[in-house]
This record gives structure tokens, C-alpha cells and sequence, in this order.
């Protein structure tokens, strides 16, 4: 009788590890978002001089230490060319994520806020779709004046929504990966 019993249950393990492994139902895992310990956002003017950075690092992620924010000095009547970089710096060696954003640019967007009268951001690169990408950017100031940028990185924005192919994050709807807000001075 024993014997009976531990082979039903046997055959009942099996059965059902059988059934439950090959379900079509399994839940796909979703893409995992990476952590952005730093965005570096470096404008070089068209014209020559002097290279501004713009620095967000969080080294401990999301609460602990505050962040470190480096700022920047745009020149008046400039246009500079604009690249982003992003890292994960809590991996040993840092990971680089502007790859990955390279690699799915069909599911990632930069968004460029401003306060500053006489700044503009335009995109200079594209995903395979003819949709801005942002790593790459134009960057013009015209008069002189203070404010504040924010860039926005969105996972999985509807680049087809009214006004987001032009850069605006109104209807782009996707996850956030980061934002930050610099402030900014052009003399």
C-alpha cells in the first residue's frame, strides 16, 4: 500500500511540473529598467571656445545622499553641439547605458524643458523610424538670461502622439528613467 502511494505521488509531481512548466500563459519578463547613477550632457559651441558640462551623479541610487549637480555657463548668440551620456556607476566597471539606449532607440526619447528665454534644443539624431532619439542634440542661445533646463528620459513614449516628435513630453506618455533640472545662466 505504501508503495502504491509514494508512486502516485510520483507520478502526480511529474504531471504536474510537466503541465505547469509548458503553460503559454507564463507572464514574459519585462524589459528591467537599468539604474542611471550619472547624465552627463556635454555642448561643444560650433564655433570653437570653451566645452560646457552639465553634471547629474546619484552614486547610491534613488534616496540616501542627495545628488551632485554641476551647472553651466552658456555664452550669448552660441550654438553648440549636444551629447548625452549615461552611466550605472554602483556596476564595477561602470556600465554604460547610452548604449542600451542606442541599441533601443525605438523605445527611448529626450525631452528638453527650459525656462531660459532665447535657448532652444533641437535633435540631431533619429531611431529607424525617423523618430528623435535626443542623444544627440543643437543646442542655441540667443539673448542673455537665467532659468533652469530639465531633460527627461522617457521609456516606451508614444512617438507618434500630437507635438512629441518635436520634443514636447505633453502627450508622450512611457516611464520615466530620469530627469533632472540644471540651472543655467547664458552671458
Amino acid at each position: 500500500m505504501k508503495k502504491n502511494v509514494f508512486i502516485y505521488l510520483l507520478i502526480s509531481v511529474m504531471f504536474t511540473s510537466v503541465f505547469t512548466s509548458c503553460d503559454k500563459d507564463d507572464p514574459e519578463v519585462p524589459n528591467e529598467e537599468e539604474l542611471i547613477t550619472t547624465l552627463v550632457f556635454t555642448l561643444t559651441p560650433s564655433a570653437g571656445g570653451t566645452t560646457v558640462e552639465f553634471k547629474f551623479q546619484d552614486l547610491d541610487g534613488d534616496g540616501g545622499n542627495d545628488p551632485v549637480i554641476t551647472n553651466g555657463t552658456l555664452a550669448a548668440n552660441t550654438t553648440y553641439t549636444g551629447a548625452i551620456t549615461l552611466t550605472n556607476e554602483q556596476e564595477d566597471p561602470a556600465e554604460d547605458i547610452t548604449e542600451e539606449v542606442k541599441e533601443e532607440a525605438l523605445e527611448h526619447q529626450f525631452f528638453f524643458q527650459t525656462t531660459v528665454s532665447g535657448l532652444s534644443v533641437s535633435y540631431n539624431d533619429k531611431d529607424s523610424e525617423g523618430n528623435p532619439i535626443g542623444l544627440s542634440t543643437n543646442v542655441t542661445t540667443t539673448d542673455t538670461g537665467t532659468g533652469t533646463l530639465t531633460i527627461t528620459l522617457r521609456h516606451q513614449p508614444d512617438k507618434s502622439a500630437t507635438n512629441v516628435s518635436s520634443g514636447d513630453i505633453t502627450n508622450a506618455g512611457g516611464e520615466t528613467d530620469i530627469s533632472v533640472t540644471f540651472d543655467v545662466l547664458v552671458e
